[in-house]
């Protein structure tokens, strides 16, 4: 018997796969190159995307580019701010209005009934400088605090950073615009008419007021992340700050005091003028000016004739209400740049 043994390369034919891993490759190779140029033509046909610079050395031109590049999230986050603040809340933004009407209410009984000063509608021009300083400590208090409470969005999403502490200033503006519709609806129950000819030094005084604290809310929100016991000491000192503007006394018996006394006793000097270096006190009594309105008054408990706000045109109002402003603007620059210059190691401090 013939033993027949099968040739195994007879039985295979060899296939030559080089050919087919050349063509798979080539095919590959085209769908990459397409898809990188549908790539190109949609952002050619999008136009320059916006690079967010976060690094420290960012020059300030660049940082106020990169803010109002930014305007439609400082938007979002201050929406966002409100609706949280009232979220699951039956009254919702109704609340921004009772809370400043009951205050209203208890210093009109306070100040009519169990401790009246003399002066007529007094709650007018209490309530008049509390709109303002409502505005600066609700926007320096809550931004302050607002990168550390923000961290896990400042760790991982690169934009501007100084912009949570605008929208801090933001949503405080929007509480102060809920609030001056209550001071009008009082206004208007104790038939007390405002200076309509004076209705636009408002414009000057709200700007002031708004950048002097919106300088003070970029610089504390960065140095608070490194130093957290800034939050604490700002609680502080807006406590003892609040005496310093003319709110719950007359301005006209203070001026009179401190005219009498001089800077440490050195000739030609006044006291007045350290009054006057407080930022927010002009802009106070330019909201009492046009809202309140009234130099002197017939004391309601001696029937005499009593001096409540300083005599001063409209002239000296908005002269002081733009100093105010030009230096916030400068503060405001200064505290972009320090805010540069320390958030380059947030991600470590947080």
């Amino acid at each position: 018997m013939t033993e027949l043994r099968a040739d195994p390369e007879s039985e295979v034919p060899k296939i030559d796969l080089s050919g087919a891993a050349s063509q798979t490759e080539n095919s590959a190779v085209s769908v990459a190159e397409r898809d990188l140029e549908r790539r190109r033509q949609r952002a050619s046909e999008r136009g320059h995307k916006p690079t967010r610079v976060v690094a420290a050395r960012a020059s300030l031109r660049r940082r106020l580019v990169e803010l109002w590049r930014s305007r439609e999230l400082f938007a979002f986050l201050v929406r966002k701010e409100i609706k949280v603040k009232y979220k699951n809340s039956f009254l919702g933004f109704l609340w921004s209005m009772l809370n400043p009407a009951l205050t209203l209410a208890v210093f009109y009984v306070l100040f009519t009934f169990f401790l009246p000063n003399g002066i007529p509608n007094f709650v007018i021009y209490m309530f008049s400088a509390m709109l303002v300083w409502n505005l600066f400590q609700t926007a320096v208090l809550s931004a302050t605090s607002t990168i550390v409470t923000n961290a896990g969005i400042v760790k991982k999403v690169a934009f501007p950073r100084e912009i949570l502490a605008l929208a801090s200033v933001g949503s405080a503006f929007m509480f102060f615009l809920f609030q001056s519709v209550v001071l009008l609806i009082f206004m208007v129950a104790f038939w007390h008419r405002p200076d309509w000819s004076a209705v636009w030094l408002l414009i000057p005084a709200l700007a002031a007021i708004v950048v002097f604290a919106a300088s003070l809310a970029v610089f504390l929100s960065a140095v608070n992340v490194y130093l957290r016991d800034v939050q604490h000491l700002v609680e502080v000192l807006l406590m003892a700050w609040f005496w310093a503007a003319p709110g719950i006394y007359a301005f006209a018996p203070v001026r009179k005091k401190l005219y009498r006394h001089g800077i440490f006793g050195i000739p030609g000097t006044h006291l007045l003028w350290v009054y006057f270096a407080n930022p927010v006190t002009p802009v106070v009594m330019t909201f009492q000016r046009v809202f309140y309105n009234v130099t002197h008054a017939i004391s309601t408990t001696t029937h005499k004739p009593t001096a409540v706000m300083g005599s001063y045109g409209t002239g000296w109002y908005l002269s002081s209400d733009l100093i105010v402003l030009g230096i916030s603007l400068l503060l405001f620059f200064g505290a972009l740049v320090v805010f540069g210059r320390l958030e380059g190691n947030f991600a470590e401090e947080l």
